[in-house]
């Protein structure tokens, strides 16, 4: 009786190790099916992401290769539009747009918008960026926290100095509606210097305002990487 007892555990302890086993299989599986899902998901959003970023691309360097020159500016691979001429700009230390940056950015923004509000990009734009950016160098700082707070302050003020004039450079009321969701003002003080080919701050191409358009997918992408951490 005792052995028939004992064989009888013994087969019900199997039966419960062999369900146990197909449940962490059956999680396993469906893990891997989720984590392929995902990856889908994000090859597919990728694609979309770079497919944008191209055609914008070739959209504005056919709009603009002739200005940039002119403009003392750049379009670069990301698709960001550089002002790189300090003395073009703003006064030095100053947020208040010279005469000359005006006069561009009455030519330029209009039809950057143009480009950006037509039926290829608008709904798939998240951000218009305006970002200001300087040089580490500030006359009488102390230390580098000093250095760094002043030329954030400044860099943000000729940010929103710019965005408050493009703004005004938009008649359109339906334009204006669309900006006030997408326009943002960033001031990044010396966070991301420009480099001479030697590794050095070219403190002047450092001293810029650039436009860069961010588009959905990439935030989408995010997304999904910060859910499968």
């Amino acid at each position: 009786m005792k052995e028939d007892i004992s064989s009888h555990n013994w087969q019900s302890i199997a039966d419960i190790m062999s369900a146990l086993m197909m449940i962490f299989l059956f999680i396993s599986v469906l893990y891997m099916l989720q984590a392929q899902l995902e990856k889908a998901k994000i090859t597919e959003i990728a694609k979309s992401y770079s497919e944008q970023e191209k055609n914008l691309y070739e959209d504005l360097n056919i709009e603009f290769k002739e200005d940039l020159k002119k403009w003392s500016a750049s379009l670069e691979k990301d698709n960001t539009v550089r002002f790189y001429a300090p003395e073009v700009l703003f006064k030095p230390g100053s947020s208040e747009i010279n005469p000359q940056f005006k006069k561009i950015l009455n030519d330029f923004f209009p039809r950057y918008i143009k480009i950006l509000e037509g039926s290829s990009f608008k709904n798939d734009i998240s951000e218009i960026r305006i970002e200001g950016h300087t040089s580490s160098e500030w006359t009488g700082a102390k230390s580098f926290e000093d250095r760094y707070l002043a030329n954030l302050n400044l860099s943000q003020q000729r940010s929103f100095e710019v965005l408050k004039y493009c703004f005004s450079v938009s008649s359109d009321k339906t334009t204006k509606e669309w900006l006030k969701g997408v326009l943002r003002a960033n001031g990044l003080s010396f966070a991301k210097p420009v480099f001479t080919k030697s590794g050095k701050e070219d403190n002047l191409k450092s001293r810029r305002v650039e436009f860069r358009a961010v588009v959905k997918s990439k935030e989408r992408i995010d997304a999904i990487l910060e859910m499968t951490k």
